[in-house]
């Protein structure tokens, strides 16, 4: 299935897609991988195993606030997406999502092959890895039965807390996602209990401080214990049971969060004979280029010394490899080094009047 976000081209035939980037993730750093190619006329279709852009950022934590990208004190996961996605609208990307791209290999006259398990097929010059830790599940509970209840009232990430309002919420987890979440789904739910094995929590220690006010004001339960069984019918829960050290107690429950961290793959990727560090994609700093000449890696599936994985160094990876990709794109073609603030050029491209 190919899907194009807003005002972007769409792709309608199941024909060869030649271009001259393929980008192979649509979150943040692939998001702006778009724009800084574009900058330089680089045309770029888009791949992402998810249904919609923003990779993890729109995906785990939506409305979770982002308190360290440049010139933004705070902002959530979505708003990134949003702000991106209107910022890379001139250079008209095309977009595939729910796609993975299965295999890759290099043709006779120096372009790449990709093609999808959607029967994508592409040919490119250029090949830009933006894909996150690569494809990421999050770890299922050991509960009979939970799979029943996934997608209906189990749910392993919150895309809107509006929907958990007036629900009677279990937390599971110990670790900043659970506790953030807690915290953001104390004013909304009807009830909210906090589950954890033990009294020692992984998370940030002014969010442990926050939620255990919560619970001495008596917003919120925290129960040590684990949950041992669910309880409900036709993928609706009522309640679960949680075994503590002074029994087992039944909690009233019509929505569960899960928090027990993620479960990272680089897929297909590891079979495409790049070198690898740690399962990362080992690349150098000049170019951000993997292994394999026109094979560039960004943002958090990459690997150099001294890596550090934000979103501000994912854009200016981004902004590096460009500038070498336009190098392979137009091997003839001189590239001059220009400042959207003073270059006419630039901003006709961007649409500025």
């Amino acid at each position: 299935m190919t899907v194009t976000a807003p005002a972007q081209e769409a792709t309608t035939t199941a024909e060869i897609i030649e271009t001259d980037a393929v980008v192979i993730g649509a979150g943040p750093c692939g998001l702006f991988a778009i724009f800084e190619l574009g900058l330089l006329d680089i045309k770029a279709h888009v791949v992402d195993i998810l249904d919609r852009p923003g990779g993890q950022c729109a995906e785990l934590y939506p409305e979770k606030p982002i308190y360290d990208v440049p010139a933004l004190p705070t902002v959530t996961g979505q708003e990134l997406t949003d702000r991106l996605m209107e910022q890379i609208k001139p250079f008209g990307a095309t977009f595939h999502f729910s796609e993975q791209i299965n295999t890759l290999k290099r043709e006779a006259d120096g372009r790449f092959r990709l093609t999808t398990d959607a029967g994508s097929e592409f040919l490119t010059k250029v090949v830009v890895i933006a894909a996150g830790g690569g494809s990421f599940t999050p770890k299922r509970p050991p509960l009979a039965g939970i799979e029943d209840y996934e997608g209906k009232s189990v749910f392993y990430s919150v895309r809107k807390m509006e929907q958990m309002r007036g629900k009677d919420v279990v937390i599971v987890g110990g670790g900043d996602s659970a506790l953030d979440w807690t915290l953001n789904l104390a004013p909304v739910a009807k009830s909210l209990t906090l589950v954890h094995r033990r009294d020692e929590f992984r998370g940030a220690p002014h969010s442990v401080d926050k939620m255990r006010k919560l619970v001495a004001d008596g917003n919120i339960r925290l129960l040590i214990g684990q949950v041992t069984t669910l309880e409900g019918a036709g993928g609706e829960l009522s309640s679960v049971q949680i075994k503590t050290a002074s029994g087992v107690e039944s909690v009233p429950c019509t929505a569960m969060l899960p928090f027990f961290g993620l479960t990272m793959k680089l897929g297909p990727v590891a079979d495409w004979g790049l070198n690898l560090h740690e399962n990362l994609i080992n690349v150098d700093t000049e170019r951000f280029e993997t292994s394999e000449p026109g094979i560039f890696a960004i943002g958090d599936i990459n690997w150099y010394p001294g890596k550090l994985k934000l979103i501000l160094s994912g854009f200016h990876e981004a902004a590096l490899m460009a500038q070498a990709a336009h190098h392979i794109v137009y091997p003839n073609k001189k590239l001059m080094f220009q400042y959207t603030t003073s270059s006419s050029n630039l901003q006709k491209k961007l649409g500025v009047k």
